[in-house]
């Protein structure tokens, strides 16, 4: 979502694992992606990553987890918008090599908006 100062909100479904490496942070960053996932995959509206923890990260962990974090506007358009099946299911895909570079224009903290168990 574009916001009005120049700035763009982003939504990530996590697990425990990534929690609790976002939390390590300081929920200043990402952490790094594991060798087979090549996309580090921030999604474009938060209902969808609520769809996302509620369905996928509950199964797989026991809970989910939707974070919100923000990045200038300019920076977020470098990266190709992918529909993930349904129409509101759109994902920024960022190559795992970027999260750094993601993380260094990173604006404020990344923060835990919702939670589903």
């Amino acid at each position: 979502m574009e916001n009005p100062d120049g700035t763009t909100s982003l939504w990530r479904p996590v697990g425990l694992a990534e929690l609790a490496l976002l939390e390590e942070s300081g929920f200043t960053a990402w952490p790094p992606r594991l060798p087979d996932q090549p996309i580090f995959y921030p999604v474009l509206n938060e209902q969808y990553a609520a769809q996302i923890a509620r369905d996928w990260n509950v199964a797989a962990s026991g809970s989910g987890f939707v974070t919100r974090f923000t990045v200038a506007t300019a920076f977020a358009r470098r990266y190709p918008t992918r529909q993930a099946g349904g129409r509101g299911h759109l994902e920024l895909w960022i190559p795992a090599e970027d999260v750094e570079i993601l993380n260094a224009h990173l604006i404020g903290l990344i923060e835990v908006v919702g939670e589903h168990r």
